[in-house]
């Protein structure tokens, strides 16, 4: 069994927060790959189904971020899952926005998540570090954090969410590449390799020279013609 922990607060008033954008992630992975509806167990909010031919448990804790770790760490002992199996999605400062990060065990660097995961499981699970930019001085993190996700903010949370859903089948595979590569098609999409023509590259039209027309004729021809 693979399990997928997002991390967040419980409530309608923390939603729609950066800092809950684990929740977030989870909850896309949940529709749109038909999984079970969510129900209460392990001080949390879980469901479960299958991605890539693996029993996938995703499980949002509700005991509030910083006590995390004692929702995660009754579902990964009473499912007897092995910490490499165990994957977190969370808010990471110092990625800027819509990026992403894979790593596998690690410090905490200050994240109060991870930080109660740390003290229940130890160190050895997996991240997908979501990055929402940093505000700019620490003093202003916590109510940065708090805030919900800005207007100008919706067009790349939109585009990470769906390269996250797309991407989890390899997650569970265990692809990080294919994973990440699945993220960047939507967050990062290839250029067009087509090129259209400026207005310096297109064919200059020259415009005709005005017909003036046969010569007048000279007073000589004029006389000559007279004696014809």
């Amino acid at each position: 069994m693979k399990l997928f922990v997002g991390l967040g607060n419980p409530g309608a008033k923390y939603a729609h927060n950066r800092h809950n954008i684990g929740f977030m992630a989870l909850d896309r992975i949940a529709e749109d790959h038909q999984f079970t509806p969510w129900r209460s167990k392990f001080q949390g909010q879980i469901c479960d189904g299958t991605l890539a031919g693996h029993k996938v448990l995703l499980l949002k804790p509700t005991t509030f971020m910083n006590l995390s770790g004692q929702s995660v760490g009754e579902a990964v002992r009473f499912h007897k899952v092995a910490l490499d199996q165990v994957t977190v999605f969370h808010d990471e400062l110092d990625l800027a926005p819509g990026k992403l990060r894979l790593k596998q065990g690690g410090g905490h660097a200050g994240h109060n998540g991870l930080r109660s995961i740390h003290a229940h499981l130890g160190a050895d699970y997996g991240r997908v570090r979501l990055g929402i930019g940093h505000p700019g001085h620490k003093d202003a993190v916590a109510g940065f954090v708090l805030r919900d996700f800005a207007k100008a903010d919706q067009n790349w949370l939109a585009a990470l969410l769906t390269g996250l859903s797309n991407g989890a089948v390899h997650l569970a595979a265990g692809d990080g590449a294919k994973f990440m590569n699945a993220v960047a098609l939507q967050t990062a999409p290839p250029r067009s390799s087509k090129t259209t023509k400026t207005a310096a590259q297109k064919p200059v039209q020259t415009a005709a020279a005005p017909d003036k027309g046969a010569p007048a004729p000279s007073p000589l021809q004029r006389l000559l013609e007279k004696f014809k």
